[in-house]
């Protein structure tokens, strides 16, 4: 099977080589290669690549940026995804795409599921849902991952920044009303990889597409994974000029920026569990695997 990866140096993406590399011929492409905010020259890549599988981890992932470029986060994440469904379509292929939780408001006092309305609070969100609205009119064979707090060893990440800031600052303020889980890009790169051999064994006709949530297990807020990243640094012997105890909790309204950001990033994961037959692990298992590398 020939499979065409976007965001290959993406934190996704970059997992995603290695894990689907058993799976067929990955023909892996970054931004470089091929604008996914180009149409022309996106169709021409796929009708190059011929896949039988598109994996689409790559985004306009700057949620203040999109506010004001709002063409180009349209272009990468609500018209791309619709356009490699309608290529799919044509060449009998199934896409993978990941998603994101902005494309909820983050009010729902529970962790959201995948039948719950859908709200995006700016653009960055109300672009990802409309390329999840794209993809599944063009083409049934579809699977949708919706995630949240992706970290991983590789790209740039919360966690990253949290120990560059660590190592500059002796105080720091952080939100603690955000609620979410991070989640492991080496993690989705697996589970990805196990779902798309399913897909090979069961075939299109018999597989369950469709979009599923998948995101670490457990919550937390930023300000607690912030003091996590510090404490673990420290006992990794980092030479720091932070500690937890100086990382102050703040509320969201003390933080103005220029795209809203949903309270609630907790998604509810027993459909795809269920579905597929798999646990999915707590953020601090990953998060910590992760802490161990980059340190």
């Amino acid at each position: 099977m020939n499979i065409l990866l976007t965001g290959k140096n993406g934190q996704v993406g970059f997992e995603l080589q290695r894990s689907l590399a058993p799976l067929g011929s990955v023909h892996a492409v970054d931004s470089g290669d091929c604008d996914l905010a180009d149409a022309d020259a996106l169709r021409a890549l796929i009708r190059d690549v011929r896949p039988g599988l598109i994996v689409n981890p790559a985004a306009y992932t700057a949620v203040d940026r999109a506010e004001s470029e709002t063409a180009t986060a349209m272009a990468v994440n609500a018209r791309a995804p619709g356009i490699m469904g309608e290529e799919a379509e044509r060449l009998g292929a199934s896409v993978v795409h990941f998603s994101t939780d902005y494309v909820f408001d983050g009010r729902k006092p529970a962790p959201y599921n995948e039948q719950d309305p859908t709200g995006p609070l700016g653009v960055y969100g109300q672009s990802k849902l409309e390329g999840e609205r794209a993809l599944a009119r063009a083409t049934r064979r579809h699977l949708i991952f919706r995630t949240s707090w992706v970290v991983g060893a590789h790209g740039h990440n919360f966690a990253k920044t949290m120990l560059r800031l660590a190592t500059e600052r002796t105080h720091l303020n952080v939100v603690n009303d955000q609620l979410g889980a991070p989640t492991s890009a080496a993690l989705l790169a697996d589970l990805t990889a196990h779902v798309v051999r399913q897909l090979q064994t069961d075939g299109p006709q018999e597989f369950p597409f469709g979009v599923y949530h998948l995101a670490a297990s457990g919550e937390t807020s930023w300000h607690d994974y912030a003091c996590h990243v510090v404490a673990e640094a420290q006992a990794a012997g980092l030479a720091l000029k932070l500690t937890p105890d100086n990382i102050q909790a703040i509320a969201t309204d003390a933080y103005p920026t220029a795209a809203r950001r949903p309270l609630n990033s907790r998604l509810d994961t027993s459909q795809f569990q269920a579905t597929f037959g798999l646990r999915l692990p707590s953020w601090r298992q990953g998060l910590d695997h992760i802490l161990q590398q980059i340190l």
